[in-house]
């Protein structure tokens, strides 16, 4: 009998691996299903341990989340090339940005998330089981995007909390996922954000998905992404009327970089 379910079991993972080697859509299928559920598992054992050492939401956990999920890029074939860490080494707080592309962001977001950082998301993120309660252990400040006062009230309140509290706030300007190899216009409530609280604008900028992960095509394999932060932009004496400025230049910067990085002409 055990002989019987261990042939049929052989058999299964034997077929799996045929489809995913002919058929780009099974592979794509199954890998974003491990991640999605490697995601779910990892998520409840660092939340276990986060209570444990830390006792409930603080930033702190953000280094034992950081730890776990670095382990994800060896389940995918991932590899990281990082470059300017030595930027994030400022005085006091500050505002990172990045651009966002898929939901693999977390992995290179924590393979170089500075310590006494948090991030920005969307309230959505709070009702998605385990995920949503490691990052709330994490200290990740939820905004409600529907709502723009809201929002506004939420990023005042953190503009107050980044001082008083010397922690960095990570943001992703363009607001939503974008798989293009490209960026979207930014949002400008992280520089109104910086600011507003006078503290400097770090870019953070990752390389292209798009030669190994993009799902319009179903393509999902291993790969390398470069990462580079650019030193920072000081924001000190600049006022509201300064923001659209200062968001321009630190896309044409960010875009720039990641054209390069990516190996794409500008």
């Amino acid at each position: 009998m055990e002989l019987g379910w261990l042939l049929w079991g052989t058999a299964v993972l034997l077929l799996l691996h045929v489809l995913m080697e002919l058929s780009p859509a099974v592979n794509f299928a199954l890998r974003i299903s491990f991640y999605c559920l490697l995601c779910l598992v990892a998520s409840a054992l660092a939340a276990a341990a986060c209570l444990l050492v830390n006792g409930g939401r603080t930033v702190k956990n953000m280094r034992i989340i950081r730890a776990v999920v670095r382990t994800f890029k060896y389940f995918f074939g991932l590899r990281f090339e990082v470059k300017g860490l030595e930027n994030f080494k400022v005085e006091g707080p500050a505002i990172i940005v990045s651009n966002h592309q898929s939901i693999l962001d977390m992995m290179g977001l924590m393979e170089v998330l500075p310590d006494n950082c948090v991030q920005v998301g969307k309230k959505e993120l709070m009702y998605t089981g385990t995920v949503g309660l490691i990052i709330y252990l994490g200290g990740v400040i939820f905004i409600n995007r529907k709502s723009t006062s809201s929002a506004k009230m939420v990023m005042s309140e953190v503009a107050k909390t980044m001082v008083a509290d010397n922690v960095k706030v990570w943001v992703y300007p363009e607001g939503t996922r974008n798989c293009t190899g490209d960026l979207l216009p930014f949002k400008k409530g992280a520089f109104h954000l910086a600011v507003q609280a006078q503290v400097p604008v770090i870019p953070v900028v990752y390389s292209s998905f798009t030669t190994f992960y993009n799902p319009k095509t179903k393509l999902f394999t291993s790969g390398k992404i470069k990462v580079e932060i650019l030193p920072p932009i000081e924001t000190k004496g600049l006022t509201s009327d300064d923001v659209t400025e200062l968001t321009d230049r630190c896309f044409s910067t960010m875009r720039e970089t990641l054209f390069r990085l990516s190996g794409r002409p500008s």
